[in-house]
């Protein structure tokens, strides 16, 4: 595998699992130095996983939606390794109410909104001119497709990435000529702890054969493969790509919803 980053420094936020985790390993596996934030104190085996393999890696706690702690992140990325070239904000949560309207609370959106779409308001605030001191790089944000229309998610975390999608745009813009890139990946249904439950759910009733069909993949996807994604939009790979959201989907955001049969009839047969 290419080192694409060797020589290079990235934070990573919500490293513990899932997405977060599986971007910090490939980060390690590509030659960065990685910065490993995250609530839980699993950080810290991600980052000793990286270590014996022979990677540079640093765990801290804090939370994602908290000033203070974003900005002592992106310091102590600088005093630990001398530069930062990416930062990508992936801490995310669903808020814990299925339909966001009548069994939630201001206070549910609130707090979604403080660590979904402030948290990554703050990595850019806190890392643009870090990373623009470098040389230049990219800020990443993990968005969703159900920022782009309903139906994938309940109504506070959709319209929190809603703003994710709206913030790099508008990020990408107030860098213009720094050398920082914003962008966000937007994951369509993809294992991890935040949807654990929906897929023990459907293997437990014998129905894991339904999970993502209504994709074009006909699955759902692995954080390995949102992994890859970010690491391109964080890439010289990805030089002139800017103020953009990257749909990591299956083809689920393709189309409005349908019935579909199971092949079209009208394709040749192989």
């Amino acid at each position: 595998m290419s080192e694409r980053f060797s020589g290079k420094v990235a934070i990573v936020t919500g490293a513990a699992s899932g997405i977060g985790k599986a971007t910090a390993l490939r980060f390690a596996k590509e030659g960065a130095k990685v910065v490993l934030f995250d609530k839980t104190d699993g950080v810290h085996e991600v980052a000793g996983q990286i270590n014996q393999a022979g990677g540079q890696a640093y765990a801290m706690t804090g939370d994602a939606g908290d000033e203070g702690d974003v900005e002592a992140l992106v310091k102590e990325a600088l005093s630990r390794f001398g530069g930062l070239n990416v930062f990508f904000a992936n801490a995310g949560i669903t808020g814990g109410v299925r339909g966001g309207y009548f069994d939630a609370t201001p206070e549910h959106w609130a707090e979604v909104l403080r660590v979904n779409l402030i948290g990554p308001f703050l990595a850019v605030k806190h890392s643009a001119t870090a990373i623009e001191g470098s040389g230049g790089g990219a800020i990443v944000c993990t968005a969703s497709v159900a920022g782009l229309r309903s139906g994938a998610g309940p109504a506070q975390y959709s319209a929190s990435k809603a703003g994710v999608i709206n913030l790099v745009q508008t990020a990408a813009q107030q860098l213009a000529g720094t050398g920082v890139r914003v962008n966000a990946v937007l994951p369509g249904l993809t294992e991890t702890g935040m949807t654990k439950p929906m897929y023990d759910g459907a293997r437990a009733a014998g129905k894991s054969h339904m999970i993502g069909q209504l994709n074009p993949m006909l699955r759902g996807g692995e954080p390995e493969e949102i992994a890859a994604a970010v690491l391109f939009l964080a890439s010289e790979d990805a030089s002139y790509v800017n103020g953009q959201a990257l749909a990591v989907d299956g083809g689920l955001s393709s189309s409005h919803p349908t019935s579909r049969p199971p092949g079209d009839p009208n394709r040749p047969s192989s």
